[in-house]
């Protein structure tokens, strides 16, 4: 399918680069006609990143070797003959399938065991972890001799339900058998291949996304916890700010705000993705279900019922869990802020003051230094006056006519003024430069 249109003459239209994506994400996944009696093996295994890219590799190895139709590199779903049994391989975003459909012999339901028919699974290494495995039995509703249900499963968790024009009745316990099996058999009262095909493709996706939902759950649980720890070291926290004083105190406290909230976002951040992934699963189930139009049969519970009574909780528990977890984030984002706001203001008055004090020394050094300044004018006048004085003796002791007392006397104001000069020049020069 390329996307391209055609007018007339034989012009084409160009089309967009994910036109032919588009068109073909609606089909990806046609339901598959199934003739009555049929059993239907059906396996999903965690693949997040390279174990998907390894799966698929090992698939097309596969293959290759048994020269079936070759799988496409960007293809999400194949379709092959193994042997006996036809393979419906698809992979998701976390999650690959493999469904085997299979002949079923009339007889006694689920016989023979899942464990003795699931070789063709064998033919790729596992793909990883394993999440769902799944035993449906489709058979026809013989009234002169009725599958007995009630006997084939639990009746403390058996869910029973006809579809909405009574054409089928489908059960399970949702337990695992002693095989690992879950469970499903469909009663066909004339629902003809092509619906027959549509009502498993979506009770296999009704057990499939509710597992998947379920992942959540546990780390819900494992976070709970930590939330509760968080909250009330959060509340003392708050507590202790109220009679905090001092800048060491509110810094203490921020700094262990600042590790609750560290802590508190690495939680969040590593169940973002499960939380809302397990969100997404749910709403297909209860999707599923509105869609194949259960109708009540016999006194047991319908699929809906029975998992609004188990699976609900469970999801409400997810969703708790992330809004405690969001809650928190704002709680400890209002008092850190709050405390950063003390800090910053006892910050501020210590640099005030520190300020305050730099000036104050800052006036007592220019008064020092104004001091020192005259000091030495007076100290370097004296010994200009006393060399000048040395000077005019000298001059008269070679017969100068000067008297050296009234020069001297007379050179003291001239000397000082000079001296006193030349440092405040040199003074304002080493000013201006700075």
């Amino acid at each position: 399918m390329t996307g391209e249109v055609t007018i007339k003459d034989g012009a084409r239209l160009e089309p967009h680069p994910l036109r032919a994506a588009i068109l073909g994400e609606v089909h990806a996944r046609p339901f598959t006609a199934i003739a009555t009696p049929r059993r239907v093996l059906h396996f999903a295994f965690a693949t997040p990143g390279e174990a998907g890219r390894k799966d698929r590799a090992a698939l097309a190895a596969y293959c290759a070797r048994a020269k079936l139709e070759p799988l496409d590199a960007t293809a999400r779903h194949h379709r092959i003959t193994v042997g006996d049994a036809i393979l419906r391989w698809e992979q998701h975003s976390e999650f690959t399938t493999y469904t085997f459909e299979l002949a079923s012999p009339a007889g006694q339901p689920f016989y023979p065991d899942a464990a003795s028919l699931a070789s063709p699974m064998a033919i790729v290494p596992q793909p990883g972890p394993l999440l769902v495995a799944l035993d449906l039995n489709l058979v026809a509703d013989d009234k002169k001799r009725p599958v007995a249900v009630d006997y084939l499963f639990d009746h403390a968790s058996l869910a029973v339900a006809e579809n909405s024009d009574g054409a089928a009745l489908f059960a399970t316990d949702f337990q695992p058998d002693p095989a690992g099996f879950v469970r499903i058999i469909v009663l066909d009262r004339g629902l003809g291949p092509e619906r027959a095909g549509a009502l498993v493709q979506r009770l296999i996706e009704t057990e499939t996304y509710r597992t998947l939902a379920l992942l959540g759950l546990p780390e819900a649980q494992r976070l709970s916890p930590s939330i509760s720890r968080i909250e009330t070291r959060l509340a003392e926290l708050t507590e202790e700010m109220r009679r905090a004083e001092g800048l060491s105190d509110n810094q203490r406290l921020l700094g262990e705000l600042t590790a609750l909230a560290a802590e508190l976002e690495a939680g969040a951040g590593a169940s973002h993705y499960r939380f809302g992934a397990s969100r997404a699963y749910h709403e297909i189930v209860e999707l599923r279900l509105a869609t194949i139009g259960e109708r009540k049969a016999g006194v047991y519970p319908t699929w809906s019922s029975f998992l609004a009574r188990r699976l609900t909780p469970a999801m409400r528990t997810c969703v708790t869990t992330e809004e405690r977890q969001s809650t928190l984030s704002q709680r400890l984002s209002r008092a850190a802020n709050l405390l950063r706001t003390r800090v910053d203001v006892e910050l501020e008055r210590q640099n005030r003051d520190l300020l305050k004090s730099m000036n104050e020394r800052t006036r007592l050094q220019l008064r020092l230094q104004t001091t020192v300044e005259g000091l030495s004018v007076a100290a370097v006048s004296y010994y200009v006056v006393g060399l000048f004085h040395y000077v005019m003796e000298g001059l008269h002791a070679r017969g100068l006519p000067v008297d050296v007392t009234l020069a001297t006397a007379l050179f003291v104001p001239v000397a000082v003024l000079a001296i006193w000069l030349t440092v405040r020049g040199i003074r304002k020069k080493h000013i201006g430069g700075e």
